[in-house]
């Protein structure tokens, strides 16, 4: 089947650029129109991917596109398989025939899928609104068998350091949606800014959400207007989430703990270490202030989780646990006491002990949590899931002591680093270099795991850290095209990876995000 889904592929013809590339493609003879009596039929469990089937090609085409519950001719045909299990709750079948185009799955989620790759295979027009008329909307007949590779498909979005309007965050996430990606994490709180509306803290939005100004460069530095700041309230985090799983990506959220914690201690400074009253800081980076490891600041933490579950159903909560300071514990008389009343040996294992407090707290109500692969030092809580971004030894060492993965480092996967060596020409950057090719070519499964460690790796994801992306343009032109790329190595087959036939799709689709508003890096010269 491998060599086949490779042969396929080789005679996919130019009309065809689908990304993330397929498993299997089979081209054939002949194309089906979609005309004004073109129907779309579903069933009670597909109604409402049919209503957004509509809702994406009406616009574009300014069909009508009814639906119907008869699968006849001329019709897109919407349904569930129970036979299909073998593909899982995320693959499908397209069938694309002169007379029909029929989508199944096993679940929704499939069906969702495929109606993403039905949107690839028509002309560009069709994904932008007010398009000028076509004499005729064609699909070339196809039939496509495909699933994913890993069930982690992610995209990180820092909020924090500079805040992102809730019609950005819903616009990002269609952009993820049509790309197959399937997590949403949002950075929600850090040293410049928290960002979620939690009642029975109310300091934390009414002061820890703004600071007077807010760093947009270094070297040189420059400011944007001030004051700055902002946050969601509970509805609008619903509202995010509920658009989120309407397209079937969960929605993890992150609250840092104890590190990048300036806009707590701002907002209740009895949880920091001296009781001092600072500001929410403007200057980027990360400051060596942290939260006290009191159980006073347990409670407070476990009552912003006790929030944060009731909003995001997310069997993930990510809880941070990177680049936590030690200074302030060592100067801290009530912290070194607190190490001599838990029976620790150091400052690592105080930070140990604060996160399996919030290990046991979130298993007890049936959730997961997700940290950095800092949450390895001083011991790993039992239940924890590590994100590995320091390279990948902290991936592999979770791994092969068998807890689960996402594989999310610097070298690869940190999207707010540079496209280009270039700078004069490319917007400013935290530095770095990865451009679009070094995605393409990370694979997440460490050569030093065995195949049963393996299994530990749920899939990779994205980053886009904000400290110098002040607007959702920017943020878009730091994520694409090499979310494209991300996208296909987390959900293509290892097998027949091809950089240059990647490019050779990419460039149609690159007209497809144009005719969508999305703003993206144009590839360079001779790509």
């Amino acid at each position: 089947m491998l060599l086949l889904a490779a042969i396929a592929l080789a005679q996919t013809p130019a009309s065809i650029s689908i990304v993330p590339r397929p498993g299997l493609l089979r081209m054939s003879v002949g194309h089906f129109d979609l005309r004004a009596d073109t129907r779309v039929a579903v069933t009670p469990e597909t109604r409402g991917l049919g209503d957004m089937l509509q809702g994406y090609l009406r616009p574009g085409t300014g069909l009508p596109l009814d639906l119907t519950d008869r699968a006849g001719r001329n019709t897109i045909v919407l349904r569930l398989d129970r036979k299909l299990a073998n593909l899982g709750a995320e693959g499908y079948q397209l069938d694309a025939s002169r007379d029909r185009i029929t989508i199944q799955a096993f679940a929704p989620a499939g069906v969702f899928y495929g109606i993403q790759t039905l949107r690839q295979m028509l002309p560009s027009d069709t994904l932008r609104k007010a398009s000028v008329g076509r004499p005729r909307w064609q699909v070339p007949c196809a039939w496509i068998e495909d699933k994913p590779r890993f069930v982690w498909r992610g995209a990180l979005v820092d909020v924090s350091r500079h805040f992102m309007p809730k019609e950005a965050v819903l616009r990002f996430i269609d952009g993820l949606a049509f790309h197959k990606l399937n997590t949403f994490h949002i950075h929600l709180t850090d040293d410049q800014g928290w960002r979620v509306e939690i009642k029975k803290y109310p300091k934390l939005t009414t002061v820890g959400a703004w600071h007077k100004a807010n760093e947009l460069t270094g070297d040189p530095t420059t400011w944007k207007t001030m004051p700055d700041g902002g946050f969601y309230s509970q509805d609008d985090i619903r509202e995010i989430v509920a658009y989120a799983q309407a397209r079937f990506i969960n929605v993890v959220p992150e609250i840092e703990m104890p590190g990048h914690s300036m806009a707590i201690i701002a907002s209740y400074p009895e949880y920091g270490n001296t009781g001092k009253q600072f500001e929410v800081p403007p200057v980027n980076g990360y400051s060596p202030d942290v939260v006290n490891a009191s159980e006073h600041t347990v409670k407070f933490y476990q009552d912003v989780l006790t929030e944060v579950m009731e909003l995001f159903p997310s069997k993930f909560i990510h809880v941070g646990g990177d680049e936590v300071g030690k200074d302030p514990w060592k100067k801290n008389p009530e912290m070194q006491a607190q190490i001599k009343r838990l029976g620790l040996k150091n400052e690592d294992e105080l930070q140990s002990w604060f996160i399996r407090q919030m290990d046991t707290f979130l298993t007890q109500h049936g959730r997961r949590l997700i940290g950095w692969d800092e949450i390895l030092e001083g011991g790993l809580a039992p239940g924890a899931t590590v994100m590995s971004w320091r390279g990948i030894e902290g991936g592999i060492a979770a791994a092969k002591a068998g807890h689960d993965v996402v594989m999310a480092p610097t070298s690869n996967t940190y999207l707010d680093y540079y496209q280009s060596t270039n700078h004069d020409h490319e917007p400013r950057a935290i530095g770095g270099y990865v451009p679009l090719e070094k995605v393409y070519a990370y694979e997440p499964i460490p050569k030093d795991l065995t195949s049963a460690e393996a299994v530990h790796v749920l899939g990779a994801q994205g980053q886009l850290w904000t400290e110098y992306i002040p607007d959702p343009r920017h943020l878009e032109y730091m994520a694409y095209p090499r979310l494209c790329a991300l996208a296909e190595l987390t959900w293509s087959p290892a097998e027949g990876k091809s950089y240059p036939d990647f490019l050779n799709r990419l460039a149609p689709h690159l007209e497809r995000l144009a005719k969508m508003d999305i703003n993206f890096r144009p590839l360079d010269p001779g790509r």
